[in-house]
C-alpha cells in the first residue's frame, strides 16, 4: 500500500488554509480530516480534504472508522490537531497512523510553521504549500 518511501509532500493552498482553519474550529478539541490527493515516485501532493463521517473528537484525541469508508485510491493519509501546540506525533498517533502521511497542526494553528508532517512510520518528510489552481 505505502509504495516508494515519502520524501515530500506538496500542499495545494487551499489545503493548508482548510487544515488550518478546522483545527481552528475544534480547538480545544482535537479536528480530525482525511487527506486526499495522489502520489508518485515518492512525492505526494495533497488536493483536498474531507471530513469523516461519525468522527469523534475531544481534547487529547480524535478518531473515526476507516471502515464508514468507500475504497478510495485518493486518500493519502489523516491529518488531526494537537491543541496542546505540539505539531509531533504521539505514540498513540504512531500506532494509528493510516495511509501514506500524517500530518498535524499544533495550537495556535497561524501557519504552515504550526504544521508537521511525517511519513507512515512518524519520520518528518520536508514539504511546501503551492497556490491553488485558481490562484494566479
Amino acid at each position: 500500500m505505502h509504495g516508494l518511501p515519502v520524501q515530500k509532500v506538496i500542499f495545494a493552498s487551499h489545503v493548508m488554509d482548510s487544515l488550518l482553519t478546522y483545527s481552528r474550529m475544534a480547538y480545544p478539541n482535537e479536528g480530525i480530516l482525511i487527506l486526499r490527493g495522489k502520489s508518485k515516485k515518492g512525492v505526494v501532493e495533497v488536493t483536498s480534504v474531507m471530513v469523516p463521517p461519525a468522527a469523534v473528537h475531544a481534547h487529547s484525541y480524535s478518531s473515526f472508522s476507516w471502515f464508514m469508508l468507500p475504497v478510495d485510491m485518493s486518500y493519502m493519509g489523516v491529518a488531526h490537531s494537537h491543541p496542546s501546540g505540539n505539531a509531533n506525533p504521539s505514540h498513540e498517533d504512531r500506532l494509528h497512523s493510516m495511509g501514506k502521511i500524517m500530518v498535524i497542526m499544533g495550537y495556535p494553528y497561524g501557519d504552515s510553521s504550526h504544521v508537521g508532517v511525517f511519513d507512515y512510520n512518524g519520520n518528518r518528510v520536508p514539504f511546501e504549500v503551492r497556490p491553488s489552481a485558481a490562484e494566479p
